[in-house]
């Protein structure tokens, strides 16, 4: 069985009786309260934006949750201060734990579904640092996995408090409890909702040879930047309503390919109403 190690993940466990409300209350994703599947989540500013986000899963009494390291410090900071006279431990993982992806027999341990809505990348799995050494250190192996699937993350493709929980697709990926009370954020999740389609969305860019992070241009517009690219591919999160033209869609002053991943409700050219 072959793993490959995600080390830009910081793991995170929460257990006591109210581990389950507290994250339930706070985070945007359906929250499991049993062992099966994971959710994905995200954690977002009262202005709806992106702050954090993973997946949750339960396993021997704890919910386990993993969150790319350049935003666990302030994630532990922030959950801290939210758990105010709750139940809760929080244990910040990072130094001892690490997050693995598979894709082969179900491992053991610590191990959920790597899924976004209809789209299953494989399996996540968490185990202590000691028992990683077999594992592959090559993370472009989920990246390769996960831009195939128009799946964006936080960290490599965009920072915290940039885009909107609509803007990365959590709405049509299982990473948004609609029918669940207030989170933080939830005003303008809801807002966006039910004005319509929101302006910006994953979209597929192969045939890159830029950089991350340079912009996407259509038709000689600006519409978004590149996230991480492996491969020639990149997943990047454009207006919709400048890409008139998919033909016409360049980087770094060459033609790329721009299509929609195989999720999406929306289409190139519309245009919906900003948050």
């Amino acid at each position: 069985m072959t793993t490959a190690l995600r080390d830009d993940r910081a793991v995170f466990r929460f257990s006591g009786p109210d581990a389950h409300k507290l994250l339930n209350d706070v985070v945007t994703g359906p929250i499991p309260k049993t062992e099966g599947p994971a959710a994905w989540w995200a954690l977002l500013t009262p202005q709806g934006k992106v702050l954090a986000e993973g997946l949750a899963g339960w396993f021997e009494e704890a919910l386990w949750l993993d969150v790319h390291r350049s935003v666990a410090d302030d994630f532990f900071k922030r959950m801290r201060t939210y758990r105010l006279r709750a139940q809760v431990v929080i244990e910040d993982l990072s130094a001892t734990h690490r997050v693995g992806f598979t894709q082969d027999t179900e491992p053991g341990g610590v191990t959920h579904t790597d899924r976004h809505g209809a789209v299953d990348l494989g399996w996540r799995t968490i185990a202590p640092v000691e028992e990683t050494a077999g594992w592959l250190a090559d993370g472009t192996i989920y990246a390769r996995e996960r831009i195939a699937a128009g799946i964006p993350q936080l960290g490599a493709d965009f920072p915290p408090g940039e885009v909107f929980a609509h803007d990365m697709g959590l709405d049509l990926l299982d990473g948004i409890d609609f029918d669940k009370g207030c989170y933080v954020g939830q005003e303008v999740v809801s807002r966006m909702k039910h004005r319509g389609t929101a302006r910006r969305r994953p979209v597929l860019v192969t045939g890159v040879v830029a950089p991350s992070s340079s912009p996407v241009l259509a038709g000689g517009r600006e519409a978004g930047t590149l996230g991480a690219v492996v491969d020639g591919g990149a997943v990047a999160i454009l207006r919709l309503d400048r890409v008139t033209d998919p033909a016409a869609v360049t980087v770094a002053g060459q033609p790329v390919t721009v299509s929609l991943p195989l999720w999406a409700t929306y289409h190139f050219g519309e245009s919906g109403p900003d948050a």
